[in-house]
């Protein structure tokens, strides 16, 4: 099939859509791109993307609304239609549309946390979103939903949705053999958000901490209250970090911490992709027990599961890894970089997901 596309005498069967791409820094987009790759290693693939902005932030908003048109026009130059149309994020159902005609393409929707969770916001948006998704999920009951974590399927059912698989997600992240060596320091990676719980972080736990323990935040600042709590004793604001960078933090810290909470909107984490790449890396991973997370970490294998919002459990946690030896540090990380290396594939990802494409054949 490669050789017939590449001389013109036939199109990519697949097309995949997203409005989640590089430079614009998130899990989203890491997927986005790396699924995208690793599915042209099994056959080749039509990718629509969208862009982000080189400050690592996401689309403007005159980008996103254009971004339809675009879809559609080039969707329109095909001399076919697809075989299967995959679209990137529950967000882009209605993309669809001007293609149902005639049921000759298969539609596979991707679900990952905040696509899905959206409406639990609550306010005019909520509700109108959540209206937006109950009726993509009547026009397109034939989709195949394929969602990021058991909890962001269990979120798209609240809208009428029913994932058909679960695919979690991979990292092909990496790191140089542990020398049991670490800063001290812990190490808080994405964006700041309030579900995320970095500033819960920051006011519940670290006051239980010695006084030598600090944390550094790699990341991008969203939610002001978040981004204000960084301005407190014993924290640094790294910014966005480029993979090498970031994986070489991820090796130096202490601890990787995603102590994601509940919050009174309901958001939760679809998947957490900080938590693969970093024990990839060389990381010891604590996050919470809570949503997505529970599918990015294989608990006590790949890092360790913390009672969400419990901060002297969090406190314990923190100084339990901190007495280790170097010997145990160093067996368990290299055991869980093996483990995160076997499991989190983004040939496992690229083959699920294209499993269920084989339907549209």
């Amino acid at each position: 099939m490669a050789s017939d596309v590449a001389s013109g005498r036939r199109e990519p069967r697949i097309v995949f859509v997203t409005r989640k791409w590089p430079p614009a820094v998130g899990g989203m987009e890491t997927w986005s791109y790396r699924l995208a790759q690793s599915l042209q290693a099994i056959e080749p693939v039509q990718t629509i993307a969208l862009p982000g902005r080189n400050d690592g932030m996401p689309p403007s908003a005159w980008a996103l609304l254009a971004f339809p048109f675009t879809v559609l026009v080039r969707l329109l130059a095909r001399r076919a239609k697809p075989e299967v149309l995959h679209l990137g994020d529950m967000a882009l159902w209605a993309l669809a549309l001007p293609i149902l005609g005639g049921r000759t393409t298969r539609i596979v929707i991707s679900a990952h946390g905040t696509d899905v969770s959206y409406p639990r916001r609550g306010g005019i948006k909520g509700r109108l979103y959540g209206a937006y998704l109950r009726l993509g999920a009547r026009l397109l009951y034939r989709a195949t939903v394929v969602a990021n974590s058991h909890a962001t399927a269990e979120i798209a059912a609240e809208s009428g949705w029913r994932a058909a698989a679960v695919v979690p997600l991979a990292t092909d992240m990496s790191g140089p053999a542990p020398t049991g060596q670490h800063d001290g320091t812990l190490l808080f990676a994405g964006r700041l958000l309030e579900h995320k719980g970095c500033g819960w972080f920051l006011r519940e736990v670290m006051p239980l901490l010695p006084a030598e323990v600090s944390l550094r935040v790699a990341g991008t600042g969203w939610d002001a209250a978040e981004r204000a709590a960084l301005c407190g004793p014993r924290i640094e604001f790294l910014g966005a970090l480029p993979q090498k960078p970031l994986a070489e933090a991820y090796g130096r810290a202490l601890c990787v911490i995603m102590p994601n909470i509940v919050t009174p909107r309901g958001e939760v984490e679809g998947f957490g992709l900080v938590a693969p790449e970093a024990a990839a890396a060389g990381g010891v991973v604590l996050a919470a027990d809570h949503g997505g997370l529970r599918d990015a970490v294989l608990d006590g294998e790949t890092g360790f599961l913390v009672p969400s919002g419990d901060a002297q459990a969090w406190a314990a946690a923190v100084q339990r890894i901190a007495a280790w030896t170097d010997a145990q540090r160093t067996a368990f990380i290299e055991r869980a970089q093996a483990r995160a290396r076997a499991h989190f594939s983004w040939a496992r990802v690229a083959a699920q997901v294209h499993s269920l494409y084989e339907g549209a054949r």
